[in-house]
Order: structure tokens, then C-alpha cells, then sequence
């Protein structure tokens, strides 16, 4: 039997998805299947309207080894699992003569657990056992959503908290799930023979395609104990979120909060004795943390040194005794045993890594302001310990052993994937040797003709932004923009004070427009309001600017209000600049230019989202076009038509409002 052609693979599937076949689809999914049978890495650049899950998927079924797709979004999560994969399959079932098999896996707590469900959750203020169905006012929030996870439980067939519509608040689902920790293991729950979280692992073992996130495929990575089932190809799509995906699975925090959690949950279980050192090291360590000043700690002060080693300690010694004791009046010991062993195991591993010192670790203290000005209970400081870099990692767990193809419409910044590629831990491309992996990147652009699609506007005549000043010129050109473009407009600011201080001050302006703003309702909410009336505009932060899709004239007009650097402060960043230096690099570049050049290739990728878009993206800061940097960035950007020209492009966005309302009439 002749083995089918790619194309005619290529061909079946985009015409069972209603999809038109795009040249950089077709150079796309050549590239991966080439990937895959020489073995070697991938990354390649597929703007929006590509159709790049078709251009990975068509190559990966058809090539009959296990496949894990790993994705930063539920939204395409979804997509795969409910709408490509089932009509992939369909349509190249005829031609592979083997109908495909696919499932989708995610992280423990994302199911609902039964034993959690009918036991109820071990307590941390009381002995035994809470039921929250019966301690939870039926008429309250909470409990309804206990009441709804309960009938849920009878006709789900998943068990998957994203399948539960509407949703419920994340004190309802914790009370109905528990992560890897806390679980009682299949052959000693009760319920393990039902178990969702069980069923969907073993789905995953039998399927030929595992769609999961970033955050589990981290988690299998960086923890030694397999998650995800043996696969011989690896696709992660929205490649670029994945440093920081697997940054936040690689650090640790301690609070005082989440200790003291920790010795109410032992001192049950374990005898008096050793209950009271941990008792004793918690109350050291919020003192320590009283006092906690905000900044990295690039030496460990001697009282934070102790404090930390009296608690490594301490746990480490209830870790021994929950090991060795049974105390049978504890009502369903196992859960209680089980969640204690969880919450003390998180403080010593996390106590002994920082006491560790690794310089391959930064730490620092954060201070988290309480909500609506209430008291705390306890100091409103964390202690954190991140990786200095993931890549060595990367390097090391990701690219060993299988073919990795890494697709997104953002990795080629300033030019090439270098930077991108050295961040996952690549040696710049064509750079061979024993323990490189080998990788090619491909840019296989975009269906839209950007340069007439769309125009860049950078505002030079504007004052440089300086760090929290006030910014009225930017306020007044913001204004003018909007009113030529009659709203239709998505504003992407650099924090959410900013995003409050424009919606405020524009709502007053031109109080005709309506302006939604990000945190006064659900983004899913936020986001349709938006797409329903061309004349509103919807201003927000970071997840605005990769998570909105909306074509159509509902927004023409994307407005970045600066360049999104890093904050100078934070710890991490600053880290990664100053190591970057001391190797003789240029820290600025290779870690803020680059992820200021990251989120501003996704901010303008918001415009252009179908081949009749017309717009304009506006950066309301001079620096792009007066500073060294700025052609690193504009070169990150999409081709589109660049002036700096502002009657021009007042007078582009008017032409744009009109016509978009000559064809809405």
C-alpha cells in the first residue's frame, strides 16, 4: 500500500474544517513532518490565519507515533479536543486506514475528586471531618455551588472542572478536588475504581494524541515522577508563553499563612513534642517576615537563615512521624494524614532550598497589599525562590529524547529566533556540537498583507513616559485617537493603574463611548460586550494583550500606552539582567528588550485577525521611534505601514470608522 501524501493529508483535513489550504499551512506542516523523521527540534513562526493546529496535527497523525500536544490556553485546549482533532481524524481515516486516537490530560486538581465529594475536606480548625454541603447556607454563593458540584457529579462523564458550565468560584472547586499531594492514590481511595482524574490518565495512555497544558508538561519535566505517557514527538503550541509556564511551576513560596496551615494540619496527627517545634519555628518565621522589606535577598540575612533551618527542621521531623504514627480517632485518617504530609512536605522543601543557597536560585521577599484595607491575619509578606534560568533545564528535559516542534505567532524577535531559542536553553542556530540539540526555525508568514491592512503609529511628539508620573499629553492624544475612530477600540496599558486612570479620565471625556475596563467583570464577558458593539472600547492589562480574538470592526484601533518592559524592581528580571552582563552580554536586551518585544508582537497581533481587518496600532511612546532599541522592537512587530505622522493617521482611522459604517448600514 502506498503511504498517502502529505498534501492530499493536508488537503482532506483543511476541507473537512471548512478551512481554505494557505501556502505557509502547507510550508509548515513540511517543515514539521521533516522534523519528525530526522529528529531533530523545530520552531517555527505561523501568523494568525495560518491555521498552524492543522499544520502540526496533519504531519504528527500521520506519521503513527504518540504525539503530545501542549498548549498555555484553555481556549485551545478546547479547539484541539473538540472541534481539529474530531475532524482531522474523520477526514484522514480513509487514507491512513487507522482512525487515530486522542485524549486530553491536565493536573490532578482540574478533576473532580469523589472522595473529597462524599467524605468532605479534612479541616483545618476542627478535628475530623467537615461537610461543607451541610455547613454552607444553601442560599449562600458558596453553597450553591457545592449543591451544583454535587449533581454535576451524577451526569459527568469527565469529571473536568472546564466542562462544568457555568463555572464555579475557586473556593467551591477546592473543596470538591485536590492536587497530586493530597491524593490517597487509586488502590487505597475508596473511590478509586471511579476516579476522573485516574480515567483521564489512563485515556491518556491509550491515545496516539495527548493534548495537555504547559504547566503539566513543566510539572513532568521538572519533578522526575512521568505524568504524561512515553511520546516519541513533542508539539507546543503558543510556544512562546513557555519559559514563563514552566518559571512559575520551578518556584517556591512560603507565608506564614500557608506554614501556620501546615502545623494546624500536623499537630493532630503527630505528638505534642514535635507538633510544638513546628509550632515554635512558625512563630519564628513570622516574625522574621514582620519585618520583611520588598527586593531580592542576594545574601540570606543570618535571622531569615535560622528562622528557615528551624523550620526546615522542624518538618522534616513531622514528616518522619506522620510516617510512623496511626491515631485511629482521627476520623478518616488517610485524607487528613495525606493533606498534612502535603502541607508540611511543600514548607521543608521549600525551607530547604533557599537555606540551600544555589546560585542558580533567585530569592526575594513580596509584599502583598489585603483587599479592601482589612487587617491580615497574619503578615501580608512572601518569601519566593525562582531558577535564575529554565533553559539549562529545557536543554536537559525537553529536547533529549524526542523530536520538539515549538509553534506560535511570536518566536522571530528582532530579526531571527535566537533569543528565543536561547531562552529554552538552544545554542544559536546552525551552531553544532556533542551536547547541542539540533533545531532550525522557520517563518512561514502570514495570509494577511499587513502593509495595507494595517498601519503602525508611533506618537514621537509625545513626552517620554517616566516611571508612575502623569501623563496628560498621552490622555489627550489617547482621546483624540478613539474620537477618529469612534471607538472600536482594545487599550493595552503597562498596569492596571494606568488602565484605571485612562478608563476614568476618557469616561469623563467622551462619556458617548462606552469603556469597559478588565477586573469589573469576567474577561469572557468583557470580551464578547466588546465584540458585540463597534463603538466601545475595552482597556486592560496582560492578559488582554494575548487572549483577545476579535475580528471585525469592533476594533480597529490597538493602543499600547508604553513599552511594556519589566518593571526595574522586580527581582527575577533584574537577576536575569545582571547574570546576562557578567557573561559579557547585553542584559537589557537579551531579557527586558525581549520580553517587551514578546507582549508587543502579541498586542499588535490583536488587530489583524481575519483578511478584511483594517486598523491601526498606536504606541503612545516616542522611545520606539527616537531610541537604539526601537528597530529590535518595530522588527518584532508585523510589516505593517509605519508613520509617526498623527493628522495622517486621524485622518486613516476616520476613512476606516467611515466605511466600517457605510457596511454596517
Amino acid at each position: 500500500m502506498t503511504k498517502p501524501s502529505l498534501p492530499d493529508l493536508l488537503h482532506a483535513a483543511v476541507s473537512a474544517v471548512g478551512g481554505t489550504e494557505r501556502p505557509g499551512q502547507v510550508a509548515m506542516a513540511e517543515a514539521v513532518a521533516e522534523a519528525i523523521d530526522d529528529n531533530s527540534h523545530l520552531l517555527v513562526q505561523a501568523g494568525t490565519g495560518t491555521g498552524k493546529s492543522l499544520g502540526y496535527l496533519v504531519p504528527a497523525l500521520a506519521q503513527g507515533e504518540r504525539v503530545v500536544v501542549a498548549t498555555a490556553t484553555l481556549a485551545l485546549q478546547r479547539q484541539l479536543v473538540e472541534r481539529d482533532l474530531p475532524r482531522t481524524v474523520d477526514a484522514l481515516h480513509p487514507q491512513l486506514r487507522r482512525r487515530p486516537q486522542f485524549a486530553m490530560l491536565k493536573g490532578r486538581s482540574n478533576y473532580l475528586c469523589l472522595h473529597r465529594l462524599h467524605e468532605g475536606v479534612p479541616q483545618d480548625e476542627e478535628e475530623g471531618l467537615f461537610n461543607p454541603f451541610e455547613a454552607a447556607a444553601p442560599t449562600s454563593k458558596l453553597g450553591q455551588d457545592l449543591l451544583r458540584l454535587r449533581d454535576w457529579s451524577d451526569e459527568t462523564e469527565t469529571g473536568d472542572r472546564d466542562d462544568l458550565t457555568p463555572g464555579v468560584s475557586d473556593r467551591a472547586w477546592s473543596q470538591v478536588s485536590v492536587s497530586s499531594r493530597e491524593c490517597l492514590g487509586a488502590s487505597k481511595c475508596a473511590y478509586g475504581a471511579e476516579c476522573f482524574a485516574e480515567a483521564a490518565r489512563e485515556r491518556a495512555k491509550l491515545a496516539d494524541v495527548v493534548v495537555t497544558n504547559h504547566a503539566l508538561l513543566a510539572i513532568d519535566a521538572i519533578e522526575g515522577a512521568p505524568v504524561l505517557p512515553q511520546h516519541e514527538v513533542l508539539i507546543v503550541d503558543e510556544a512562546h508563553e513557555l519559559v514563563s509556564r514552566v518559571t512559575g511551576v520551578a518556584t517556591g513560596e512560603l507565608t506564614p499563612g500557608q506554614v501556620n496551615r501546615a502545623v494546624r494540619r500536623a499537630a493532630k496527627l503527630v505528638d505534642e513534642k514535635i507538633a510544638d517545634q513546628l509550632q515554635t519555628a512558625a512563630e519564628g518565621f513570622e516574625r522574621v517576615m514582620e519585618l520583611a522589606l520588598p527586593g531580592r535577598l542576594e545574601k540570606i540575612p543570618d535571622d531569615l537563615a535560622y528562622a528557615l533551618m528551624a523550620l526546615r527542621d522542624a518538618a522534616r521531623a513531622v514528616i518522619t512521624a506522620l510516617g510512623s504514627t496511626r491515631d485511629r480517632a482521627v476520623q478518616d485518617e488517610d485524607a487528613v494524614r495525606k493533606q498534612a504530609m502535603a502541607s508540611v512536605e511543600t514548607v521543608h522543601g521549600v525551607a530547604e532550598r533557599i537555606t540551600q543557597a544555589s546560585e542558580y536560585d533567585v530569592v526575594w521577599y513580596e509584599r502583598h497589599e489585603p483587599r479592601g484595607g482589612a487587617a491580615p491575619r497574619y503578615s501580608g509578606a512572601s518569601l519566593r525562590v525562582a531558577p535564575l534560568t529554565v533553559s539549562g533545564l529545557l536543554r536537559e528535559k525537553l529536547f533529549a529524547e524526542r523530536s520538539v516542534v515549538l509553534a506560535s505567532a511570536t518566536l522571530k524577535l528582532g530579526g531571527d529566533f535566537n533569543g528565543v531559542g536561547a531562552s529554552l536553553g538552544l545554542a544559536p542556530e546552525g551552531v553544532t556540537g556533542d551536547d547541542l540539540p539540533v533545531w532550525k526555525g522557520i517563518d512561514v508568514g502570514s495570509p494577511f498583507d499587513y502593509p495595507k491592512q494595517g498601519i503602525l503609529y508611533v506618537a514621537k511628539h509625545l513626552s517620554r513616559p517616566a516611571r508612575d508620573g502623569e501623563r496628560g499629553d498621552m490622555l489627550d492624544e489617547l482621546t483624540e485617537l478613539i474620537q477618529a475612530a469612534g471607538g472600536r477600540t482594545l487599550g493595552l496599558f503597562s498596569s492596571m493603574r494606568a488602565a484605571q486612570q485612562a478608563a476614568e479620565e476618557l469616561r469623563t471625556r467622551i462619556p458617548e463611548l462606552p469603556i469597559l475596563l478588565q477586573g469589573e467583570d469576567t474577561l469572557g464577558e468583557l470580551i464578547k460586550n466588546f465584540a458585540a458593539d463597534p463603538k466601545t472600547c475595552l482597556f486592560g492589562t496582560l492578559s488582554l494583550w494575548q487572549g483577545v480574538d476579535v475580528p471585525g470592526p469592533s476594533c480597529q484601533l490597538v493602543v499600547m500606552d508604553k513599552i511594556p518592559f519589566p518593571r526595574p524592581d522586580d527581582p527575577l528580571t533584574s537577576a536575569r539582567q545582571k547574570a546576562v552582563e557578567e557573561a559579557g552580554g547585553n542584559g537589557f536586551m537579551a531579557v527586558a528588550a525581549t520580553h517587551a518585544a514578546l507582549l508587543m508582537a502579541q498586542g499588535a497581533g490583536r488587530l489583524v485577525r481575519a483578511t478584511g481587518d483594517r486598523g491601526v496600532v498606536a504606541v503612545l511612546d516616542p522611545r520606539l521611534a527616537t531610541a537604539r532599541y526601537g528597530s529590535y522592537l518595530k522588527a518584532s512587530l508585523p510589516d505593517f505601514w509605519y508613520t509617526t505622522d498623527r493628522n495622517q493617521v486621524r485622518k486613516s482611522l476616520a476613512a476606516i470608522d467611515a466605511a466600517s459604517k457605510a457596511a454596517e448600514a
